[in-house]
């Protein structure tokens, strides 16, 4: 762990979250105007409901037996975590950019992966679990 020693609240209120693959704990944690930014979607999806919604389906895609955070990066209302898992064989390494309001819920979750035939295989099975979610929250 790096920058500062003390996790900040609204990191470890994810981290309790995604160990838990708890999706309604995601309402208590994300501000109603969160922005997620994929690695494969062109546009930042706005608004908790979608961001509620990729990161439910990160839930089931990326958070197997595997999934953990190496390092991780804190600033005053920010921080960078490096995570790495391994799916159908593919070791996939990447990072959460994450920043926060003043009442720790997050704003940006913004998420990077490597390598290139790790980014198509999550692209591939976040569309087939986004899709079997059904319809898109309006």
């Amino acid at each position: 762990m790096s920058g500062t020693d003390v996790m900040p609240a609204a990191i470890r209120h994810w981290h309790a979250v995604a160990a838990a693959r708890d999706v309604a704990g995601l309402e208590t944690l994300l501000a109603a105007d969160a922005v997620f930014e994929s690695p494969v979607v062109h546009t930042p999806q706005v608004g908790r409901a979608i961001v509620t919604r990729y990161l439910a389906a990160a839930f089931q895609v990326l958070n197997n037996v595997g999934f953990h955070y190496p390092n991780q990066w804190f600033g005053e209302r920010s921080a960078v975590l490096e995570f790495a898992t391994e799916i159908d064989g593919i070791a996939v390494n990447g990072i959460d950019m994450i920043s926060w309001d003043d009442q720790d819920r997050i704003t940006h979750f913004k998420v990077m992966i490597r390598p290139l035939k790790a980014i198509n295989l999550v692209h591939e099975k976040m569309r087939e679990t986004l899709m079997a979610m059904g319809p898109r929250p309006a």
